[in-house]
């Protein structure tokens, strides 16, 4: 099995940099460096403590009886489906392998959540048999809000089907030793509890096993897949130089491209393997996206003519070699002929796809030094989630959230945003009008983000994609769309801490059908909405040109309005 092969062409300006950054790689031994885990590589913070993803693969290898093992319990235990219960790092690598490797035969079909909307609950409940289904519970701190209600909630409509003394044994966890999820697993007497590895941030964790069991359970041939991944590993070894190892150069070309303006790293790849890039999303947005520095992922943007692009683009181009695209081809070959940056990798088969797990990974982390960030922390995320907090704890007290009131109504939508922002909307007489004002407010240089918290299903998503590719065609930015609250463990990162470059259409809804969190005051729809209004609050807080559209109970017209009244504010 061989590596992954990578080709790239840029710019001269570029290219230039990209020399540079490489030849200082060389010079100061940076590879050697950073394989032993000196913290100067970056700033010189706590990064020495989060790079035990360096060696996972090797260690993964040597412990494969384990994860054969939990493959050949489940296979012989016939279960008819294994839902995931997890959220960003936890959830987007086993979403990957659920999308790309399909159903296997003999093995439980996996479904994945990583949503608080009711709707979206009750649509992957309803895919499941229930009485036959394994639920993984995944969370790395054990803390984390979504995971802990999912988790509540499954197991409460599981023991309902099979009973008090049976249901633990439908729960697999997975977590970080002596978290709160541990404790819980052990005193509900789950099936299984694997650990993760506390030297691995959640968003590097793809071949720990919060990505690996979820692969078992499903029926992947793990061994086979490992090991085609240790290849990318040696090449991308200690003692392999910086201009032939390729994540280094990789992460050389979108660090010294970031430096230079060039912050939008635009992913392309091959249909059977599209969903590498919502994996990539957080790699990347939460990695580099702080201190008003980074990188901000486009993911699933059709691709267009050139002339639609400014000089703020790198485009990744992952190909599977056995199922490629035509059209895909033929507008990237027309990209690179009108003098942008293009990065190709190319993949044999699927089975290759956790070299490109690391590969990014050793990528993301030499982006974040040549930019000059800590490459795995993540301070801007953890400010959504106290805003979210503080909202439902004011709800488990007093039943209901704070009022709040909109600055406009009309049309059955109302919208909502901070004084600021609403100063700069100019209280406009119609839908059109604002949003006009709004999406005017995108120029050069800047990037237009779509934030839905509606149900995450073909339909809506199909609608929102339409409004971001108008304001694409229009405006002439890049664009990015992402389902609440799943992004907020992704992009929100890049979103509120790194370039002040976005402008925010945040879309929220009343929910026609609503879910009781067991044990809990507050409901599913009631997270959903804290979380939103958390979300936008941090947005806000952080000067950032945002507004919120809020729709009814009937989503659907919802978005037949909107999508009108952005078309004639974009004519």
């Amino acid at each position: 099995m061989s590596v992954n092969a990578q080709t790239y062409k840029v710019p001269e300006k570029l290219a230039g940099a990209v020399t540079a950054a490489l030849e200082d790689w060389k010079k100061n031994d940076k590879v050697k460096r950073l394989w032993s885990k000196d913290a100067s590589v970056w700033t010189g913070a706590d990064e020495d403590k989060w790079l035990g993803w360096l060696t996972i693969t090797e260690e993964q290898i040597a412990n494969l009886n384990v994860l054969k093992e939990i493959a050949e319990d489940i296979k012989r235990a016939g279960f008819k489906h294994a839902l995931l219960l997890g959220m960003g790092g936890s959830s987007l690598c086993p979403e990957v392998l659920r999308l790309t490797f399909g159903k296997i035969a003999g093995f439980p079909e996996l479904h994945v959540l990583d949503s608080t909307d009711p709707a979206q609950i009750k649509a992957i409940e309803s895919k499941v048999d229930l009485s036959s289904t394994v639920c993984i519970v995944s969370s790395k701190s054990g803390s984390t809000l979504e995971p802990n209600i999912y988790k509540q909630y499954f197991f409460a409509r599981i023991k309902e089907k099979v009973g008090a003394s049976e249901v633990g044994n439908r729960f697999i966890a997975i977590t970080d030793p002596n978290s709160k999820m541990q404790h819980v697993a052990e005193s509900d007497k789950f099936r299984k509890i694997f650990y993760g590895l506390p030297s691995i941030g959640g968003r590097y964790s793809a071949l720990s096993n919060f990505g690996m069991v979820p692969g078992a359970v499903m029926g992947i041939d793990i061994p086979k897949f490992l090991n085609n991944t240790l290849e990318m590993v040696k090449a991308c070894g200690a003692n392999a130089a910086a201009d032939t190892n390729p994540g280094v150069v990789l992460g050389a070309i979108m660090g010294a491209a970031a430096v230079q303006g060039r912050d939008k790293l635009t992913i392309v790849a091959s249909p059977a393997i599209f969903d590498l890039g919502a994996w990539l999303e957080q790699l990347l947005a939460e990695s580099t996206g702080k201190v008003g520095k980074g990188i901000v992922p486009v993911d699933l943007e059709h691709l267009a003519k050139p002339e639609l692009y400014g000089n703020d683009r790198v485009f990744a181009y992952l190909r599977l070699a056995s199922a490629p695209d035509a059209a895909q081809d033929a507008a990237i070959d027309t990209l690179e002929k009108a003098g942008q940056p293009v990065v190709r990798i190319s993949l044999p088969d699927i089975y290759n796809l956790g070299q490109e797990f690391f590969r990014w990974e050793i990528a993301t982390a030499v982006a974040g030094s040549i930019i000059g960030i800590n490459a795995f922390n993540q301070p801007d995320v953890e400010a959504s989630k106290i805003e979210t907090k503080k909202l439902t704890s004011e709800y488990e007290t007093k039943g209901k959230l704070p009022p709040e009131s909109p600055f406009f109504e009309g049309d059955g939508v109302k919208l909502y945003a901070d004084e600021k922002n609403t100063a700069a909307l100019g209280g406009g007489k119609s839908l059109t009008e604002v949003l006009r004002t709004h999406l005017h407010r995108a120029g050069a240089g800047d990037y237009f983000a779509v934030l839905g918290y509606i149900q995450m299903n073909k339909e809506h998503e199909a609608a929102l994609q339409a409004i971001r590719h108008a304001v694409r065609d229009t405006r002439k930015v890049a664009t990015v769309l992402g389902f609440g609250p799943r992004f907020l463990h992704s992009t929100g990162q890049a979103y509120k801490g790194g370039p002040n470059s976005g402008v925010f259409l945040q879309i929220t809804c009343d929910d026609a059908v609503d879910l009781q969190v067991p044990d809990q005051k507050y409901t599913f729809g009631v997270v959903k909405a804290a979380q939103a209004r958390g979300d936008f609050a941090v947005l806000a807080e952080r000067g950032r040109r945002a507004l919120r559209v809020h729709l009814g109970k009937d989503v659907d017209a919802g978005l037949i309005v909107l999508t009108r009244a952005i078309a004639g504010a974009l004519a």
